[in-house]
């Protein structure tokens, strides 16, 4: 199985985070290279542009790749998205001059748009019913209304800085796109695809979420699991040499074991002194299966 990754910016690190935490170590580093093998020899990664991911997911050259939601629906090609990976968020919008007479998208009807994505861009303007004319640029997209080269933008924003200091306003919302595990329709039953989409949800699930273990009062487990908001309930295990009671019952204290949110740690640790808990340990998770 070849996976296409992202071969440079901003999208290249994590997605290489990622296979790393997934358990696919690239072998050799990732500097330079098109190709590079991995610790599971049925497994390659092919390294490319973002842009053309979608096309070589398409043309069999990879049977999955990672790539933005807003690169795949410009390409048109018809792949199946497997996982949302939850990085690399940003929105393509639609924006004109501040000071301008375009404050709605009805505003836009006979007007000149330069984007990036046209294919997008044309697909939004039909869905809206507006006849807008369409001018594909290759960069500098938000300088075009300054230049009178068209009269407002669809560009990509993550934070709208850009637009701002460019004196332009968003009018309306076109995409909302992150980074996405893809396939071809006819490999995702594959079972190493269906493999690799369970290791990267694995890894998504286990972020933002801590493994808490700790010794507590085995009379005191009904109050530690009111201050525990974990994962499904706590698993509870006797520990090694702990004295029963003279009538035969248990006593003493049990190791309890969960996963709670990060934000949630905080006042949990506290919460869990305070029925009794005792040797508190918490460590991060690398993968997580539900």
């Amino acid at each position: 199985m070849r996976i296409a990754v992202p071969n440079k910016g901003r999208l290249h690190d994590p997605s290489v985070e990622l296979l790393e935490r997934a358990g696919l170590h690239i072998e050799d580093g990732t500097d330079r290279k098109l190709y590079a093998n991995t610790v599971d020899p049925d497994v390659t990664v092919l390294f490319a542009r973002a842009a053309d991911i979608p096309e070589y997911v398409r043309d069999g050259a990879a049977e999955v790749g990672i790539t933005g939601l807003d690169q795949v629906r410009e390409s048109g090609h018809d792949l199946t998205e497997l996982v949302d990976l939850e990085f690399g968020t940003c929105r393509l919008v639609l924006a004109a001059p501040e000071d301008g007479d375009i404050e709605t998208v009805e505003d836009v009807d006979g007007k000149t748009v330069a984007t990036e994505f046209p294919h997008i861009a044309r697909e939004y303007f039909a869905e809206k019913g507006v006849d807008a004319d369409v001018v594909e640029v290759s960069g500098a997209t938000e300088l075009t209304p300054h230049v009178e080269m068209a009269d407002a933008i669809i560009d990509i924003t993550s934070t709208g800085t850009t637009l701002r200091v460019n004196r332009l306003a968003i009018v309306d919302e076109v995409l909302e796109s992150s980074v996405r595990l893809f396939a071809r329709p006819d490999v995702v039953e594959d079972p190493k695809v269906e493999q690799l989409a369970t290791a990267f949800e694995s890894v998504r699930a286990a972020e933002d979420k801590r493994y808490l273990m700790m010794n507590a009062p085995r009379e005191r487990l009904d109050d530690v699991r009111e201050v525990i908001p974990g994962l499904g309930g706590p698993t509870v295990m006797d520990i090694a040499g702990s004295d029963d009671a003279d009538d035969g019952t248990a006593s003493g204290d049990v190791a309890v074991h969960v996963v709670v949110d990060e934000r949630d740690v905080f006042e949990v640790v506290n919460d869990l002194k305070d029925v009794g808990a005792s040797g508190i340990l918490v460590t991060e998770i690398e993968r997580l299966v539900e």
